[in-house]
């Protein structure tokens, strides 16, 4: 298995040797129990710690040999560093004490080295489908004064090349503690010879890709919304200088969380870097009693040492089968119509079931009632959290809908937006103290919202009565699950004023708790989450719905970047992608059908437009697109993604198009797919270099009928002409010649 541990070696260290296919990550045990950090990187066999120290003293003194005692812990590589003793760079974990310091000295107390991965009590992670598959490192630091055990776990996969780490502290003190910082991962790079990538935007521009050489100083992303957020995403990855797509080193870390969090890279006078995730201290502490434990979220490392490509594939291999869950989890996804942008809050039980008749001609298997099926809810200023259906809108209710819908050979799913409600609502006028709010101070609106208080029992248990009651009432088969403002107020009526700082924390384990509920309960169900389109797209929102309402953006040609930097990190099966109206309803631009088309195949395919409105010739040119997606959804759902141009690059031609293919595991099938970004006149050829082809196989073009070699494809590529004047956009697809 993965984990070596070499303990009483000549020099009175102990080593442990993370391995997984491709990289080795060291961790040694010096004398006196201070535990280090030797390398992350590729991988090696076996370890003599030659270079893993430098050894100086606060960068003045030079000591003479190795003494405990005169050794500045400054520049000394780490494994979970402290403050409050001789290290000056940011700690993992900061700690107030019954004498009123932060100073934790923690060293080596022992470990354990276990088969397979245990669960995060409370909170979402990768699992592991058999004791085979990842083996487990619990390593245990223990303050030299205070009985605080802080335990370093490290799930280590023998197939991927994953370290998952995560951290537990547990107070033995006889009194209280209070938890003011903790990472979940802290690494110590003994150079700064990086390129930091993060994935930061807006709502309707969500994960741009950025990427910035490292400095002096500190260089971090964080979330202060209550959730992970459009401004940034909960990943950063550190590449090796001149890193692409195929080449070079790529450390990526992603925190499984959907709450406050920070990454924090920070270079040091040695040229040093310490990288650390975890949640944002900002508006966060814990009081941990004594005997009680403290779990913080999973962070999930990936090596790769080919590039950016390989990083994501590896990520996208463990979220899709060592994250999400349940029936959904290896199912391909249907072809959904949302009504949102065809009829907004307008609709009634008719002008829904035409709209349901040319979405079936136009080969559509599942229809979406969002916003405005419930309670006195004629536009977003009211009604949120009255879960009641409208029969003045739906004559005859759910029932009537869902039964009308399989008539026409549709299934029927349903939006909700659970963790908000109205001020102008019956639930708000019978619990105004269920929602956040700071007593004696007037509360903050957001879509003249409120947040629920989910760190309350009494109202997670109120809301998976309420839903259970709905999705038990027809036969709903998909949900979407919204979310449409950030977290302000923070304060719970429940909770004394020295846990307040918890609430945060806590309303992430009451929703948690309440989608695991849900999902157990109506395991049939296709949840997908949505927060103003991409505002929570996290891997834990993952561990409880397969798939992620991108953006709300619809525009073909925001999407491209919005999907290109989301599938940097998350699989194409998460993302919710639809074909929308032109003018467009966000940026009010036109781009032909097969581009919008075309691009939202990227990743799971549905419609977001009044097919009403559409001539007989353009809804049978969608059907075409519908049925071209049935055949091209396994490879894309679940199959390898290459992205054959990344639009991060610095060159002419990323301004121009973008291409990326999907290619089957067995590569059997592939399909490729060429956008025009910017239209140009008599514009230069473009040949495109394809990937992941099986090198000794020949591939037909089904279009065409031409054979090719997968080494002609891949080495010498395949030619394109500008198509501006005709679709924008093409695919070639690929069939493996036996």
């Amino acid at each position: 298995m993965g984990i070596i541990f070499e303990k009483n070696r000549k020099d009175g260290t102990a080593v442990f040797l993370l391995n997984t296919p491709n990289s080795s990550y060291i961790i040694t045990v010096l004398n006196g129990g201070i535990v280090s950090h030797s390398g992350w990187g590729r991988r090696v066999e076996k370890w003599s710690g030659n270079s893993a120290l430098w050894k100086i003293d606060r960068g003045i003194n030079l000591p003479d040999g190795f003494d405990l005692h005169n050794l500045s812990l400054d520049t000394l590589p780490q494994e979970y560093g402290t403050s409050g003793l001789s290290d000056f760079r940011p700690s993992a974990v900061e700690i107030s004490l019954s004498d009123g310091t932060k100073a934790l000295d923690l060293r080596y107390d022992s470990h354990q080295i276990q088969n397979g991965k245990p669960q995060l009590e409370g909170l979402p992670a990768t699992y592991a489908l058999n004791d085979k598959e990842v083996q487990t490192l619990a390593l245990k630091l223990k303050d030299t004064l205070f009985d605080v055990y802080v335990t370093l776990f490290y799930s280590v996969w023998e197939q991927r090349d994953v370290i998952c780490r995560w951290v537990e502290i547990e107070n033995k003190t006889g009194g209280s503690i209070k938890i003011e910082k903790v990472m979940s991962a802290c690494v110590d790079f003994a150079s700064s010879d990086f390129n930091m990538l993060q994935l930061s935007g807006a709502w309707g521009r969500e994960r741009k890709v950025y990427i910035k050489e490292l400095v002096h100083g500190t260089q971090s992303i964080e979330s202060r919304r209550g959730s992970s957020s459009h401004q940034q995403n909960p990943f950063t990855a550190l590449l090796s200088k001149g890193a692409t797509e195929d080449t070079g080193e790529v450390f990526g870390f992603n925190f499984v969380y959907s709450g406050n969090f920070l990454a924090r890279t920070d270079v040091d006078f040695t040229e040093s870097t310490r990288f650390s995730m975890g949640i944002n201290p900002y508006n966060f502490s814990w009081n941990l009693k004594t005997l009680d434990k403290f779990v913080a979220p999973e962070v999930v490392m990936v090596y790769s040492k080919d590039g950016l490509g390989q990083m994501s594939r590896t990520f996208h291999d463990l979220y899709r089968e060592n994250l999400c869950r349940g029936e959904w989890k290896d199912k391909p996804r249907p072809i959904v119509i949302n009504n949102w942008e065809a009829t907004y809050f307008d609709f009634d039980e008719k002008k829904l079931c035409n709209l349901a008749d040319s979405a079936k001609e136009a080969g559509v298997e599942l229809f979406v009632l969002d916003d405005g099926w419930f309670g006195n809810r004629f536009d977003d200023k009211r009604a949120l959290g009255d879960w009641v259906v409208n029969t003045e809108k739906l004559k005859g209710g759910l029932p009537y809908i869902v039964s009308e819908m399989k008539k026409r050979g549709l299934k029927f799913g349903i939006w909700v937006e659970p963790e908000m409600v109205s001020p102008e609502s019956n639930l708000y006028k019978a619990h105004p103290d269920w929602c956040l709010h700071i007593p004696g101070r007037e509360p903050y609106l957001a879509r003249t919202q409120l947040m629920l208080d989910l760190s309350r029992t009494d109202v997670t248990d109120y809301l998976f009565e309420t839903l259970s009651n709905i999705f038990s009432s027809a036969e709903i088969s998909y949900v979407k699950w919204d979310f449409n403002r950030s977290m302000t107020d923070v304060y719970s009526v429940k909770l004394d004023s020295e846990n307040q700082q918890e609430v945060a924390h806590r309303y992430l384990l009451g929703l948690y708790n309440l989608m695991e509920r849900l999902i157990s309960k109506f395991p049939h169900i296709l949840f997908e989450a949505c927060a103003s389109g991409g505002g929570r797209f996290d891997p834990a929102i993952l561990y409880y719905m397969p798939q992620i309402w991108t953006s709300d953006n619809t525009d073909a040609l925001s999407r491209i970047s919005i999907q290109a930097g989301t599938t940097l990190v998350y699989p194409p099966s998460s993302m919710s992608c639809h074909v929308s109206a032109v003018p467009n309803h966000q940026t009010a631009r036109q781009t032909p059908l097969a581009q919008r088309a075309f691009t939202a195949m990227a990743g799971t395919y549905g419609y977001e437009l009044d097919m009403t409105k559409l001539s007989k010739d353009e809804i049978a040119q969608i059907a075409e697109y519908s049925e071209l997606y049935k055949k091209l959804r396994n490879v894309v759902q679940f199959g390898n993604l290459y992205r054959l141009v990344s639009l991060w690059e610095k060159s002419d031609k990323v301004e121009k198009y973008a291409a990326w293919m999907n290619v089957s595991k067995d590569k059997h099938f592939a399909v490729v797919t060429i956008s025009w970004i910017y239209a140009e006149a008599l514009a230069p050829k473009i040949v495109l270099r394809l990937k992941g082809l099986d090198e000794n196989a020949d591939y037909k073009d089904l279009k065409t009928g031409n054979i090719y070699s997968a080494k002609e494809l891949m080495h010498y590529g395949i030619l394109f002409a500008n198509m501006w004047a005709g679709n924008a956009s093409e695919q070639i697809l690929l069939e493996k010649v036996n």
